[in-house]
Parts: C-alpha cells; structure tokens; sequence
C-alpha cells in the first residue's frame, strides 16, 4: 500500500465549502502515480517501453465529502494482475480513521506505438506488493445505455483536457459529465466505463439519461459510439 497526506485546498472545493468529486478523483490518479514512481516503474520508465496504463474502468464511493482544511490520507494498492489488466483500490481517510470515500479501478497496459494491450512485464508485476481488495460491493465494468437518451449540445475536445498520453485525461470525463447534473445533486456512487480515447480535435457528443436518483451520461462520437460513460448516483 502507498499513501500520502493532504489537506483539502480551496482550490478543490466547490461553492459550499466542500471537496469536489473531480478533486477526489485527481487524488486518486495523483496516489496511484506516486505509487509507480516509488517504486521505479513510473512515467520515466513507462515512457521508454512505449507502454501507458489506461484507465477502463472507475467505481468510486463517497461516503462523506471532507471540507476545505481538513487533514486526510489518501491510499492505493494493487490487489491483481492478469494479462494485461491491473486491478487497484484507492481510499480517502479523516486522522481519526473514518473513510470518506472509497473506490476500485481497473487498468489496461497499453502499447503505444500499437495501440493495442500488452502484457504486463515481470518487472512491473513484481514492483507492487499485492494486497487483499477493499472490502466494498463491486458492480460491473459495464454500464448498460438507455435506449431514451436526450442529445446535448455537442462540444469540442480543448488542449486543457489532454494528458501525458496525448488523450482526454479520464477525470476531465467526469467533469463533463457532471455539467448535466441538475442543481443540488449530490454525488454518492460514480461509475465510468472508458471505451476509447479522445483526443485533441474530436467533438464530443453528449447523450444523457436521467432516472430518479441516477444520471447516465454517454459522452461518444458523431455515430454515437461512446468514448466514454458515466452513471452518476444520488446520495442518499
């Protein structure tokens, strides 16, 4: 397990006072990116193999969204690998213990210069001490569209959405999709299904579900072949 502490920075609260759910979420990629680095299998290291690990999939629950200056430990570990898959809980901590929010992720160890997956390598499986997976209910990778899906405004990919691997950052999804919340809704259980990469240039087409408690947003292409989608779920 890797962890760090923090602080929760007016930068990353929204107008109540309050964490975001982007910023919970940069937590977790920022964790999961030390991590590597601790242990030399970093960005340096992914960089020369020509490899990126690229999200597939999110499943994050808040519990409590802690406030701006309160102290808190951010955690990851890996729990599995096979093939060229990664599996990785993350966990956010108050100093007394509580967890305020929780999440799994699974990876896809991408050949850039293919773009296609491959394998893990021996040295990158060995650099992570496997640890048992965090004891929550896991729902599946996919997410199943509606077939009553309202068409927005479409939207163009800018260079602040793009990443070291030259694609739509995963959390930058997130935010888009959360622009189609209506006011006062307050995000308990996010998942994310990432079916291809965007990049700077593409247009991005917004179709968006709304049920009781839940929002499903499928951000896609011009034929509707998704990039990504998010359901987003009330808390309670």
């Amino acid at each position: 397990m890797y962890s760090f502490d923090s602080r929760v920075r007016y930068s990353e609260v929204d107008q109540e006072g309050f964490i975001t759910l982007a910023s919970i979420l940069d937590y977790f990629q920022d964790c999961s990116f030390f991590h590597s680095e601790e242990q030399k299998v970093g960005l340096k290291f992914l960089m020369e193999k020509q490899i990126a690990w690229v999200l597939s999939s999110w499943q994050v629950e808040v519990k409590r969204y802690p406030a701006y200056g309160e102290k808190i430990e951010v955690s990851t570990w890996a729990y599995d690998f096979e093939k060229f898959l990664g599996y990785r809980n993350f966990k956010i901590e108050n100093k007394t213990g509580e967890i305020l929010a929780f999440a799994n992720s699974v990876w896809v160890l991408l050949d850039l210069q293919k773009g296609r997956p491959v394998r893990i390598l021996p040295e990158m499986a060995e650099a992570y001490q496997l640890s048992p997976r965090f004891p929550m209910e896991y729902g599946s990778r996919k997410i199943t569209l509606s077939e009553e899906m309202k068409e927005q405004e479409p939207f163009p990919v800018h260079k602040y959405h793009i990443d070291t691997n030259q694609h739509v950052n995963n959390g930058k999804y997130i935010r888009m999709a959360q622009e189609y919340l209506p006011e006062g809704f307050k995000v308990g259980k996010m998942r994310a299904e990432y079916r291809k990469a965007a990049v700077h240039g593409d247009v991005i087409y917004p179709f968006v579900a709304e049920g009781e408690k839940k929002i499903i947003v499928n951000l896609a292409d011009e034929q509707k072949a998704p990039y990504a989608i998010v359901e987003l779920e009330e808390s309670e």
